[in-house]
């Protein structure tokens, strides 16, 4: 089988932090959103990848991956000129899959589960699509599956205004080369894209076999900076502890925290888990980093408290204010304070005085 990761999009609901780059680059437990797919997918045993650019900055998702070598996979690019959907985006990759079946995954979608079993299952089923559906609470917001009282699926729409069921198509899809047949016959939706929803909809109008999974565990859509501090929170919490810098003595590490290398927790710091901090950092003395919370690498964080919050590398947080629920991108410095709580979400670059 092979994998097919749609990393394009224009992430309007992110911006400022999607001005600079793509919104699948951004991190999550110091780890780009997109990466969790790209290892999803290997750790299933497809190494044969192919990843859908488009859109702001796509240099950085190949300057990042580049040939997938570093990562245990094979990655072929695939361009995709405008946001057209995502049937459109699959279209495109017809060559790269020939007769294949395979599995699309949405670069934006954190599943905290290994796929493997699905993979198996998929490939030795006669069924010509597989969905992944989990239970929301905004059914509104997705794609939505009806099932029959015998279990099977009886209709597949997108973002209905009354939702006869609150089953989400979550953003991965196990599919043969049938589907690119069904694609070729499809009308663009009210928004001009060419819609899953309608591909896999008119797949079982004409008699192909759908299965799906009901998926229990973790599923998020990281669409919102909500989503992604939420996303953060839950895959920080799963993380095996480790420390590879300088403790110094009179500092306090409490709960489940990860260190890189050459970074300092300075005397006179605190840094309760879940937390991650990246390579070569200075947590400075009088700083208090609290649950839930990423520092990426190269970062200076002094006199503040932070909690609930995505810090990218590069960033140089000096004022004594607390930051909760707050991104704040890459090279972004916030030095001086007489205000005691702040909420940002900084863009790459971002340079504040208070």
């Amino acid at each position: 089988m092979k994998g097919i990761i749609l990393h394009g999009g224009h992430g309007t609901r992110l911006r400022p932090l999607t001005h600079t780059g793509p919104k699948q680059l951004l991190p999550i437990a110091n780890k780009p959103m997109s990466q969790y797919a790209v290892e999803s997918l290997r750790d299933a045993g497809i190494s044969e990848i192919a990843i859908i650019i488009g859109g702001v900055a796509v240099n950085k998702v190949q300057e990042y991956y580049g040939d997938g070598k570093n990562f245990g996979v094979n990655i072929t690019y695939v361009y995709q000129d405008q946001p057209k959907g995502i049937s459109h985006a699959i279209r495109l990759c017809k060559d790269f899959i020939k007769d294949e079946k395979f599995v699309v995954f949405l670069g934006d979608n954190v599943l905290k589960r290994n796929i493997s079993d699905y993979v198996e299952q998929f490939e030795n089923s006669d069924v010509d699509a597989t969905l992944l559906l989990c239970e929301v609470e905004n059914p509104t917001q997705f794609g939505i599956v009806d099932v029959n009282s015998d279990g099977s699926i009886k209709k597949i729409m997108e973002k209905p205004k009354n939702p006869p069921t609150n089953l989400a198509v979550t953003g991965i899809y196990f599919l043969t080369p049938k589907i690119f047949g069904i694609i070729d016959r499809l009308k663009p939706s009210w928004r001009n894209e060419l819609e899953i929803t309608d591909a896999l909809q008119m797949l079982l109008e004409e008699g192909h076999k759908i299965s799906y999974h009901k998926v229990t565990n973790y599923w998020k859509d990281t669409g919102t900076p909500n989503d992604i501090i939420h996303a953060n929170k839950v895959i920080l919490e799963d993380m095996v502890p480790y420390f590879e810098g300088i403790q110094e003595p009179g500092s306090e590490i409490e709960g489940n925290v990860m260190v890189g290398a050459n970074s300092v927790i300075k005397s006179g710091a605190k840094i309760k888990g879940p937390v991650i901090i990246g390579k070569n950092c200075i947590i400075d003395s009088g700083t208090y980093i609290g649950p839930n919370t990423s520092i990426g690498d190269n970062s200076k964080i002094s006199k503040c408290q932070i909690e609930s919050s995505i810090i990218m590398s590069g960033c140089n947080i000096d004022c004594n204010i607390k930051i909760n629920n707050s991104i704040i991108s890459l090279n972004s410095e916030i030095l001086q304070a007489d205000k005691p709580h702040k909420i940002f979400l900084l863009g790459e670059g971002s340079k504040i005085s208070l």
